[in-house]
Order: structure tokens, then C-alpha cells, then sequence
């Protein structure tokens, strides 16, 4: 239940109006949870809520990783599935405080079974970053943006 004074919950000035859009998921539709789990264990993602079988979730300082079998996603949604491959047009992304950590974070992402698909490398923006694919495909974002520092809990700070 909403506490009505919750950011998400409607505006006491707008009557059934829809919450305000918040991020507190992401799903990512695996071919193998047992796999996609041990990849996101390794790479130091802290899994909770480990009753609730066929679905992983997982602490991502600020919104949850959820990961659920891929078919059953597509199901779940009423759409077909179409299967992996090629781009899906989405970018999960992972901030870091400098280039190095860029660098350490794609490695150990391809340790643990995934692909950098690119090296971290300066780039236009003035930041530094990479991307690997996890082991279903999806792909991952590793920056250091020298312009959206972190807050005291490890948040990004959003210019104005």
C-alpha cells in the first residue's frame, strides 16, 4: 500500500491522477537463471528475497536488479517471444568514480562470463566508458562521468 504522502502517490491536487513514474525495477528475461544469477552474484550484486522461487532479485543501490526466466517474461507481459540477439535498444548503466574502475569493472564482468563488446575509452561527453553484454545479451554501460558526481549514499547528482 501507498502512504499518500509517498512521492508515488497521486497529487492530493489531482484526484486520480497517476502516481508519479519512479524506476524501482528492472527485469531482465534470462535464458538460464541459475547462470544469470551466479554472473550478477560475481560481479558483487547482493541477491535478497531468496524464498520466492523462479525470480531472483537483487539490491542495486537504489532500484532492484529482478531477473526471471525469459519465456516466462514474455508470457507474463502477453507478448511473444521473439528471442535474443541483435540490439534490443536498451543501455542498463553503471557509474563509477573514475576511469580505472571502468576499466576493472568490464574485466571482472568478463570473468564472470560476460562480453565487453567495447573497451572503456574516452568519449565525446568528456567521461570515460565501456560495455559488456551479460551472458543473455543484455547490455551494460560502465562510465566514470566526471559531471554527475555521487551523493553520500552513492547516488548520482543530477546537475540542474
Amino acid at each position: 500500500m501507498t502512504h499518500p504522502a509517498s512521492p508515488a502517490a497521486p497529487s492530493a491536487d489531482r484526484p486520480g491522477a497517476a502516481p508519479q513514474l519512479r524506476l524501482h525495477l528492472v527485469t531482465l528475461g534470462v535464458a538460464d537463471l541459475p547462470r544469470a544469477i551466479a554472473f550478477y552474484e560475481t560481479l558483487g550484486l547482493v541477491r535478497r528475497d531468496r524464498t520466492t522461487q523462479g525470480v531472483a532479485f537483487f539490491d542495486a543501490g537504489g532500484a532492484v536488479l529482478s531477473l526471471f526466466p525469459r519465456p516466462a517474461l514474455a508470457a507474463d507481459a502477453m507478448l511473444a517471444d521473439t528471442g535474443a540477439g541483435g540490439f534490443s535498444g536498451i543501455a542498463l548503466a553503471f557509474n563509477v568514480a573514475g576511469e580505472g574502475e571502468v576499466d576493472a569493472t568490464l574485466a571482472a564482468a568478463q570473468a564472470a562470463g560476460g562480453t565487453v563488446v567495447k573497451a572503456g575509452q574516452r568519449v565525446f561527453w568528456g567521461g570515460y566508458s565501456g560495455y559488456f553484454t551479460d551472458p543473455d545479451g543484455h547490455l551494460w554501460e560502465v562510465a566514470h562521468n566526471p559531471f554527475f558526481p555521487f551523493d553520500a549514499a552513492g547516488h548520482l547528482v543530477l546537475p540542474d
